[in-house]
Parts: C-alpha cells; sequence; structure tokens
C-alpha cells in the first residue's frame, strides 16, 4: 500500500469534512485505487457514498491527481482509530492495537488487544488506557515473569492495564462486536443503517 500526500490527504478531508461527514481513511492500494472512508453521525448509506464520489471525482481532476478507480465506503465492524477524537469516541469498546516498536509496559510487545478504558494527558502527548483482556494479559504476565512460579487460572489472572502514547501507534482498528442472538419475530424488528455496517461502497 502506498502512502497517500499530506496535502492530498488534508485535501479530501475538507473537502468530506465540508459535506458533513468525516473523513477515516485514505488509502492508495494496488492497481491504481484510491480509498476513502467515511463515517458520519448517522452512519453511511450509499447515497452518501455516492454524493461523496462525485465531489471527489471533480476536486481531483482539478487537482490533476493521479489514479484509476476510486472508492468511496463507509468504515466497517473493524473500523480505524486514528485521530484522537476517534479513541475518545470508542472508549469502552474493545480495540486491536499495533505499535511501531514494542512496549515495556506490554511486556515487550508490538501487537495486543484490549478495552479502552479512557484517553488522557495533553494535547501534545495524548494516551491510551487498556486494560489487556484475559489472553492478552496471560501472555504479558509470561512475558515479564518467565522464570517465575506458574500461572495460576484465567479466572485468577488480575487485569492488566497499560497505558501507551498516541505517537507509538502504527494502526488501531475496532474488535468487531458480532450479535449471534435469533432474530426477533416479524413486526419486533428494529431497523438501523446498513450503511453504519460498512457494507455499502461506491465506485464512480
Amino acid at each position: 500500500m502506498a502512502e497517500v500526500a499530506n496535502d492530498l490527504y488534508r485535501t479530501v478531508e475538507r473537502t468530506v469534512g465540508g459535506l458533513g461527514y468525516q473523513l477515516v481513511d485514505l488509502e492508495r492500494l494496488g492497481g491504481g485505487l484510491l480509498r476513502v472512508t467515511l463515517d458520519g453521525a448517522h452512519g453511511i448509506g450509499l447515497e452518501d457514498c455516492e454524493r461523496v464520489s462525485r465531489q471527489l471525482s471533480h476536486l481531483l481532476a482539478v487537482e490533476q491527481v493521479e489514479y484509476q478507480r476510486l472508492e468511496v465506503s463507509s468504515p466497517g465492524l473493524d473500523r480505524r482509530l486514528k485521530r484522537a477524537e476517534d479513541f475518545a469516541r470508542f472508549v469502552g469498546k474493545e480495540i486491536n492495537v499495533q505499535l511501531y516498536a514494542p512496549s515495556a509496559a506490554a511486556g515487550g510487545r508490538k501487537r495486543f488487544r484490549g478495552r479502552l478504558l479512557q484517553l488522557v494527558g495533553s494535547d501534545s502527548e495524548r494516551r491510551l488506557q487498556l486494560q489487556l483482556n484475559t489472553e492478552e494479559a496471560l501472555a504479558s504476565e509470561k512475558r515479564m515473569a518467565r522464570r517465575g512460579p506458574k500461572l495460576r487460572a484465567h479466572a485468577e489472572v488480575p487485569a492488566v492495564l497499560v497505558e501507551i502514547t498516541l505517537a507509538e501507534i502504527d494502526k488501531a482498528r475496532l474488535v468487531p462486536e458480532l450479535d449471534f442472538r435469533p432474530a426477533r419475530k416479524a413486526g419486533a424488528i428494529e431497523m438501523g443503517n446498513a450503511g453504519s455496517l460498512g457494507a455499502n461502497s461506491h465506485e464512480p
């Protein structure tokens, strides 16, 4: 995946923001594909994707940006988190995190999964506080005490909290929350916005 120039990212972000949406991600992929991922206060539907696609097609032509295909879509269940406001919005959710370098706070690991407890610190150094899930807590405990006494059962493993700065994070995504409960009876179904599930995309 090729990097997107900062100037192009900011230009697309301003355009998308002017239409009332949030730019989640902008990626250059193989085959000349330029992928734009959007979010909105009420989710993203096909009409939203088409509206943004038309506007961006005009913008990219004016700016003489080289690409073969433009794809505009909603973020999906495993939404990427990049900005401080993204993390603040999803406090309480479980996330996957990949760091640029191993973290001593996470047992010398680069990848881990946990529940986002809060976002703290000043604008110059915002930090995430995560509570690692049972499997992640066990992994960290093993790395920190490889020569110590054997670990007890999962249920007795104490909660492991880690704190990392946003600057340390290479990639972060929501862990999809899937509902496997039986469907409700006819007449009692609550309709939701399908666009918020990342099912919609549009290519001009």
